[in-house]
């Protein structure tokens, strides 16, 4: 059990120094995956930035998600889900694109007037604070990949362990503290699991930077 999201980021960052992981930037899944990263790299004097995916819903039922779009325009689509885009391709393209529209507007607001950090021949640490599904994750680490030829690390204080064993084979480094029996939600490994707002993330990012420079 972990206190906050402070005290995962300080157990994280004692861990990957004993494994002896190295990487050049750490970067943070907002929301709450800013505020553990924040301390990762802190610890670690690194760049911190943000990435993102987003789940594209399906209409009627938020809570599956048909796909998920990362900042380039990539969509990844789940083998559950391939047969109902096959048969509607336009409209899931739309629905697509109005997620990039929402992920472009959130980085453009956290980064404010900086850019995003470059990340060729970069050796990446991505972090969360927490894996339920690993899709959104997942799409995240492709996107990584397709920005970098250097290695990808995940790491996270807690993971549901279908997730953990699905992300093993994607990225060179897994990570995670906790690998809960009986997962449920992130949150049970927490006693404050307090939304972080995109006000902090957008003070999060501010401070590291001017850190740095």
């Amino acid at each position: 059990m972990f206190t906050n999201r402070k005290e995962a980021g300080h157990l994280l960052a004692r861990t990957l120094e004993d494994k002896q992981i190295e990487f050049d930037v750490v970067l943070g899944i907002p929301r709450g995956g800013v505020a553990v990263a924040e301390v990762i790299a802190s610890y670690f004097n690194c760049p911190l930035d943000v990435v993102m995916a987003k789940k594209i819903a399906s209409p009627g039922w938020d809570e599956f998600a048909i796909g998920a779009v990362t900042p380039d325009g990539e969509t990844l689509i789940p083998e559950r889900a391939q047969k109902i885009i096959n048969t509607d391709s336009t409209a899931m393209e739309v629905l697509a694109r109005k997620v990039k529209e929402n992920i472009d507007g959130r980085l453009k607001r956290y980064r404010g007037h900086r850019p995003p950090h470059d990340l060729q021949g970069k050796n990446i640490l991505l972090v969360d604070d927490g894996i339920a599904t690993g899709f959104t994750l997942k799409a995240a680490v492709k996107y990584l990949q397709r920005q970098t030829d250097g290695k990808i690390t995940v790491a996270v204080p807690v993971s549901s362990k279908n997730a953990y064993l699905n992300l093993l084979e994607e990225v060179d480094q897994l990570i995670a503290l906790e690998i809960p029996d009986n997962f449920y939600a992130v949150s049970q490994v927490y006693q404050d699991f307090t939304e972080v707002e995109d006000r902090e993330v957008i003070d999060i990012l501010k401070r590291s930077y001017h850190e740095k420079n």
